[in-house]
């Protein structure tokens, strides 16, 4: 059987939280159906990264979306009642190799990730479709619009609501719909929402295991460091955790790392700040410290950074935002700070408590092998394809 997988980004290197479904999703799918892997891209994307996707794939058909179309998309937002990010992502002269490829590959299934996406299948109504939600962008956009500046927050305020729109609008393109968890559900607006399929995303438990390297820090933050939700969280770090941090912990060391830092980041470093951008293995960063900790005040989804971590047995401190999607235990298997003061006292509390960051480093390393793994999440995504019709 022949499935076409279309991502907005090619799925390699694993740098974002997309690309980490859609690799995993995509290797396993390859087991049983034919996969045709058909990819939007902003740059060249090199043999080396092509290969790695290579070994699961019949095909693969990588489609780069031109500096001058994208903006020229981006400013027919102002004229049409789409998302900025469905506009970026949907370009006309795409549409047709698209269109060329399905008829070519004439596929059993199109699985759409993201509601980037959908646009290119919509009018394929013989073909059975599955959109992957993945996140409910428009309460991430939603959550942005108080931390925006002036000039800004009514764009940001129009695209939550054009994305709560297309969100309810895209789910009519498809016979079946998955989403990373039962918090992002709720917050899709179409009526038939609970039709959606939760399908969580996983850990890679023989890559998680933990490197025996020097511990250097006393607090490390890993992230996409272009992404605005983290952006903020390395913000809130530096401004307002440390200072009070340095009060009771003079010679505090923390460690920021991730992918495509922006200038913003980079400024960030000082005697007490590390800032990293990409690394070749990110379990170096997560056990360079002696506590995970993220921040989180806005976005969406589920946080592949806390479940790394926490595959890892490293004690995390995180937000309670951050764990709605998680439903990890406050003081069993992860601790959960409201406020500023929360976070410094929980900070304080486990660098001066070598037990008890052992024992909430080890009930979560538990709590995620147990509930979070690639293996169980992929095998419901097989039962649900198969059990549709479907391939």
């Amino acid at each position: 059987m022949k499935l076409i997988y279309l991502t907005s980004r090619f799925p390699y290197p694993i740098n974002k939280g997309d690309k980490l479904r859609s690799y995993f999703q995509i290797k396993e799918l390859s087991k049983f159906y034919e996969i045709h892997l058909i990819s939007l891209t902003e740059k060249r994307i090199n043999d080396i990264d092509i290969e790695k996707l290579s070994v699961y794939c019949k095909t693969i058909n990588i489609y780069k979306m031109r500096l001058i179309s994208r903006a020229f998309n981006l400013c027919k937002t102002f004229f049409n009642n789409k998302p900025f990010q469905v506009n970026y992502f949907y370009h006309n002269s795409i549409q047709k190799k698209i269109n060329k490829d399905i008829n070519l590959i004439n596929p059993d299934h199109i699985f759409c990730q993201l509601i980037r996406t959908a646009m290119y299948i919509r009018n394929n109504h013989s073909i059975t479709k599955t959109l992957d939600y993945m996140d409910a962008f428009s309460k991430g956009m939603e959550r942005r619009v108080n931390i925006s500046s002036f000039w800004i927050k009514p764009i940001v305020r129009m695209e939550s609501y054009r994305l709560r729109k297309f969100e309810n609008l895209a789910f009519e393109f498809f016979n079946n719909h998955l989403i990373i968890s039962e918090n992002d559900r709720n917050e899709i607006a179409h009526h038939k929402k609970e039709e959606i399929e939760i399908i969580e995303n996983g850990i890679d438990e023989s890559f998680f295991s933990r490197n025996d390297i020097e511990i250097k820090y006393d607090l490390v933050f890993v992230g996409n460091l272009s992404y605005v939700p983290n952006i903020e969280a390395a913000i809130f770090i530096s401004k307002n955790i440390l200072p009070k941090l340095l009060k009771i912990k003079p010679n505090i060391k923390i460690l920021i790392a991730g992918s495509d830092p922006t200038k913003k980041i980079m400024n960030l470093s000082n005697k007490e700040i590390d800032v990293k951008g990409w690394v070749n293995d990110i379990r170096d960063v997560y056990c360079s410290g002696k506590i995970f900790f993220a921040p989180m005040s806005i976005g969406s989804g589920l946080q592949n950074k806390l479940l790394e971590a926490m595959a890892l047995g490293v004690p995390c401190i995180t937000s309670k935002l951050s764990n709605i999607s998680l439903g990890a235990t406050h003081m069993e298997n992860i601790i959960i700070g409201d406020s500023i003061n929360d976070f410094i006292n929980q900070i304080v509390f486990l660098l001066e408590d070598e037990k008890a960051r052992v024992k909430i480093g080890l009930n979560g390393k538990k709590y995620v092998i147990e509930n979070y793994n690639w293996k169980t999440s992929n095998l419901k995504l097989l039962e649900l394809l198969k059990s549709k019709q479907n391939i």
